[in-house]
């Protein structure tokens, strides 16, 4: 293993961990690396935000996003001096945005409401609450079986099943953080159909 004399014993780990990942597309390099620094990453944009849904929300959008650019890192400086630099311009320009237009519409926002359609109650019918609750059922399948196998039994198994991600870790036998770089970008995917969806109407 290549060694880079101006990094620490923590950056040199971090430094062979990012060479198996793009080298060998080593997904448990992935995930050690997101075990290393989910936790203090999330405080710190917990820090941020005081949101711990949006917390969680930016921790995995900054590891996606470290993740899909990791090739542009240089060894100049340790890994998480960059991760955290992603990872603060990210929850900036998020909060930006949030302070522009209000609370911002994810994934999370459209399956709280898609729950509460199916919780109407059921004791006096009404045929239009009907109609829209079956309407939001429909949208949500239809989009979910446009995505990949892997993205759509992701989210299939967090969102209609209601797994916990150990869980989903069982039932797939894969890495926790591939889980949930994973799901990251099934929900991203989903994010993006539905927001098209809404510009059209």
């Amino acid at each position: 293993m290549e060694v880079i004399n101006n990094l620490t014993e923590k950056g040199q780990r971090d430094y062979q961990l990012i060479q198996r990942a793009l080298e060998h597309q080593d997904q448990q390099a992935y995930a050690e690396l997101l075990k290393h620094y989910r936790d203090p990453l999330y405080y710190m944009m917990l820090k941020m935000t005081g949101d711990p849904d949006d917390a969680e929300d930016l921790t995995i959008e900054a590891f996606g996003k470290a993740f899909k650019s990791l090739k542009l890192y240089t060894p100049n400086y340790a890994f998480s001096t960059w991760l955290f630099r992603i990872a603060t311009n990210n929850c900036i320009d998020f909060m930006r945005k949030k302070a522009k237009i209000g609370p911002t519409v994810n994934l999370d926002d459209d399956e709280k409401e898609y729950q509460r359609v199916v919780q109407i109650p059921s004791g006096t019918p009404n045929p239009e609450e009907e109609m829209i609750k079956d309407q939001k059922i429909n949208t949500m399948h239809e989009y979910v079986s446009r995505l990949k196998p892997t993205y759509r039994r992701l989210i299939e198994l967090r969102y209609f099943k209601e797994y916990s991600y150990e869980e989903i870790v069982d039932e797939l036998g894969l890495p926790l953080g591939t889980v949930k770089a994973q799901l990251f970008r099934a929900r991203e995917y989903l994010h993006n159909m539905l927001k098209e969806k809404k510009e059209k109407i």
